[in-house]
Formats: C-alpha cells, sequence, structure tokens
C-alpha cells in the first residue's frame, strides 16, 4: 500500500518509514525540519531513506503544502507530525504550537474527506490525561491536560473524532506514553541522561525522581501503528504503552550500569507541566490491535545508551 508519513525526519516517523518500507509499502513522507532541536540530527534520521526506491520525499510544512497533491494515491496516513515539547510549549512560543499540531491536522483531515482512506492514524500524547490518582490510565478517563503541549494534541484528538463522526475519515488516536530508544530527540529525559552520563557532565532531573513514566520503547510504538493501519473495529482512541512502569531513580540506575558512564546527579524544582505518574491501561490495543510490548527496559536503554555513543562521535566528526 502507498502510505504518508508526516514528520517523517523525527523520532518516531523514521522508524515506522523505514519499517513500512521493509514490509513492502510505497511511503511517501513529508518534514518541514523545524529547529526544535539540531536538524542534523533529523537529516541522519533521514539518510537510510533517502534514496530507496518505494520512498518519496518532500520538505515542506503541513500548514503550507498542497495537500490534494500530497494524499494522491495514498491509502493510509500515519500522523506523527508535531511540535513536540512539554515545558517548551508554555510561552510566547505557543503559536508553534498551534500552527504545527492544531492547524496542520485540521488541514490534512480536511484533505482527506472524502479520499478512499484504508485508515487515518492520529499520533497522541499521554499529556493528554494531566496529572491524576487513578492509575492505570484508561482511554474513558478524564482528560485535564497539564500544558499547553498537552492541549493542542488533545485539540487534534477532539478534530479527529469530529472528522471521524462528520466527514467519515477512518481516524484512529494513538495516545503514546514517553516511547524512548535510538533517535530519540535530545531533549528528552533518556536522551539527555544518557549523553551526560557518557561525558561525565552533571544530570538535572525536574522532581525527586521518584516520579514514575509508563516507558514504551520505539519498536513497540512503531508496532501499535502497523496494527491501526488494519484495524477494522470501531474504536477511536487507543492507550499505548510499554508495561515498564518505572521511576527516574530507576532509569538513572540502569542507564549507570552501563560502562563509561558517570552519573552526577542534580535535582531540580518540579517544572509545570509534568505530571507525577504515568501508567497506560493497554488492554483495549491489546485486545483490538494485538498490541504487546516486547522490549524490556533494560533491554531498550541498552539500545539507546549504544545509539547515543555512536551520534556523539558522529557529531564529534562532523565538527559539532
Amino acid at each position: 500500500m502507498r502510505c504518508l508519513v508526516t514528520g517523517v525526519a523525527g523520532f518516531i516517523g523514521s522508524h515506522l518509514a523505514d519499517r513500512l518500507l521493509r514490509d513492502g509499502h510505497a511511503v511517501r513522507g513529508i518534514d518541514c525540519f523545524t529547529d526544535y532541536y539540531d536538524v542534523r540530527i533529523k537529516r541522519e534520521n533521514l539518510d537510510g531513506l533517502l534514496g530507496h526506491e518505494r520512498f518519496e520525499f518532500i520538505g515542506e510544512s503541513l500548514v503550507e503544502t498542497d495537500l490534494g497533491a500530497l494524499l494522491d494515491d495514498v491509502e493510509v496516513v500515519f500522523h506523527q507530525a508535531a511540535q513536540a515539547g512539554v515545558r517548551a510549549s508554555w510561552g510566547d512560543h505557543f503559536d508553534e504550537y498551534v500552527d504545527h499540531n492544531v492547524r496542520a491536522t485540521q488541514r490534512l483531515l480536511e484533505a482527506a474527506r472524502g479520499r478512499p482512506l484504508r485508515r487515518f492514524v492520529y499520533a497522541s500524547s499521554s499529556s493528554v490525561y494531566g496529572e491524576t490518582r487513578e492509575l492505570p490510565m484508561r482511554e474513558d478517563h478524564p482528560t485535564r491536560p497539564v500544558s499547553p503541549y498537552g492541549v493542542t494534541k488533545l485539540a487534534g484528538e477532539n478534530l479527529c473524532r469530529l472528522y471521524r463522526r462528520e466527514a467519515a475519515v477512518p481516524v484512529v488516536c494513538l495516545r503514546y506514553f514517553t516511547v524512548y530508544g535510538p533517535r530519540q530527540r535530545p531533549d528528552m529525559a533518556f536522551h539527555r541522561f544518557i549523553r551526560a552520563a557518557l561525558r561525565g557532565e552533571p544530570i538535572e532531573v525536574y522532581g525527586n525522581g521518584t516520579q514514575t513514566r509508563d516507558f514504551t520503547y520505539i519498536d513497540d510504538a512503531v508496532e501499535a501503528n502497523v496494527a491501526a493501519a488494519s484495524y477494522d473495529g470501531d474504536h477511536v482512541v487507543f492507550n499505548i504503552g510499554g508495561g515498564q512502569r518505572a521511576s527516574i531513580n530507576r532509569v538513572l540506575d540502569v542507564i549507570g550500569s552501563h560502562p563509561g558512564t558517570t552519573l552526577d546527579v542534580h535535582y531540580r524544582d518540579r517544572q509545570p507541566g509534568d505530571v507525577t505518574h504515568t501508567y497506560a491501561d493497554v488492554s483495549r490495543a491489546r485486545r483490538e490491535l494485538g498490541f504487546s510490548p516486547r522490549v524490556t527496559l533494560e533491554d531498550g536503554i541498552a539500545r539507546e545508551v549504544d545509539w547515543v555513543r555512536w551520534l556523539l562521535r558522529r557529531l564529534e566528526e562532523n565538527g559539532a
């Protein structure tokens, strides 16, 4: 089948495109290379895709490009593009979140109206839940985001529901819980911790480290997307978690067990928009999508440590 992957140069988008090509599909990818983090990392993510006979790349923004041409002959849309970052979404940069997370999603859904799509898969986030004492989080729990980023991701979900109901766009929303692994964004905690540990630099932890997250390895998140593409049921929203809830202090212990790492941890004040705990109930995804996370936290961190080592060498070679 012919697939569209938005945000194809990003962490999840590039892995997903790799998988689709390996499975024999044709992939059209779009990315506008926002400068939220070093664009050289995004170009490295694309390195294995460019030149593939079944891959087409478009370097444009979803808020400006011709979406009719973008969706031509596309059977499945994987909408991974977004302006990321909970902490950065406060203040003057909010317009960027509205553009990339809300306007871009609405434009893409509008362009999808009347097209014979098999599925439109929207990448949502556990951030839509906000702070809750009800764990694990189920898809029918209240959504009360505590960051502007979470508000925009929930707005995207609501747009998806609206276009599914009123325009029959075959939408599925996947709520990711802290995806990690090779190619993870440099602002995300695992990447920051590993990079600092390998360099012997201070590691900043916001909060006391006892806060917990449900961590999802990248391969498992990709598997959920592939399953969602062929889903023919009636559910719209699915939690995608790793089934590996752990504290930040536990994560640091695992990182510190690797040769060549040094932990110099400094605890800072909790940041606005950070929630205390996340934990996904994935029973719906398991039942409806056949989703079953396979990669353990220890194995996943080991793979990311190896990748960050490689990336640091690569950037040094290029004069970073």
